[in-house]
């Protein structure tokens, strides 16, 4: 989610489309909210956004202090893990 005013991160969405047990998962967080998704899916969103918190908390900055460029970049580093 950006603010387009702005053009600056205010939070992280994450949507799983393969929760075929119909079990409905919500997870809200610091900068981030998760809905749906099998159990796999959604346990690997939250991790991926809790290392994400976790790496901007290690640096001293906020999501929205983040260009788009530098959230990209850090995405693509826990991918890289």
């Amino acid at each position: 989610m950006t603010d387009e005013k702005n053009d600056r991160i205010v939070g992280i969405l994450g949507l799983g489309f393969d929760n075929e047990d119909r079990h409905i998962r919500i997870t809200r967080g610091k900068n981030f909210a998760i809905y749906l998704g099998s159990e796999t899916t959604h346990e690997k969103m939250q991790e991926a956004c809790i290392k994400i918190n976790e790496k901007l908390d290690r640096r001293g900055r906020r999501l929205e202090d983040l260009s788009r460029d530098e959230f990209i970049d850090l995405v693509t580093d826990l991918e890289g893990r």
